[in-house]
């Protein structure tokens, strides 16, 4: 199995403390991406619902981005929200990304850290390259 992670370093949370977790790992074609909050430079942007919705989601497709993989590749979704009553207005922002590609998802209400309303972490999949695909000189796989 292969498994390369993406920020082990760990990133900036609220305040400038280390986080320690990776924000995303790859393995055999699996990409599972950390929770993502509406943070921009360790700081949660300030706003409501939709504002820190699209900042989170943003967010999420840089890491999948990053790791070569798009919105269209997502196969799961969790989402947290601070307020039951950000449900539909999140919908919005939620359904405006991922529009032909909608992926499962799960959603709940918890209390959020400092002024966050939202996170949302996502389960995405990629067929790994063949390697026939990687070089066309390599020799065909065994049966």
């Amino acid at each position: 199995m292969s498994i390369k992670r993406y920020g082990a370093e760990g990133g900036t949370g609220t305040g400038g403390q280390r986080l320690p977790f990776s924000r995303a790992v790859e393995a055999d074609g699996w990409l599972y991406v950390s929770g993502q909050t509406p943070m921009v430079d360790g700081e949660v942007v300030e706003g409501g619902i939709v504002t820190q919705s699209h900042q989170t989601i943003r967010n999420l497709f840089a890491i999948l981005a990053e790791a070569g993989y798009g919105p269209e590749h997502v196969v799961r979704c969790g989402v947290w929200l601070d307020d039951p009553r950000d449900f539909m207005s999140f919908n919005r922002v939620f359904a405006s990304y991922f529009g032909e590609h909608p992926p499962a998802r799960a959603c709940v209400t918890s209390s959020m850290v400092i002024d966050c309303k939202v996170e949302v972490d996502c389960v995405a999949y990629k067929a790994p390259a063949t390697a026939s695909a990687r070089d066309p000189e390599a020799p065909p796989a065994a049966k």
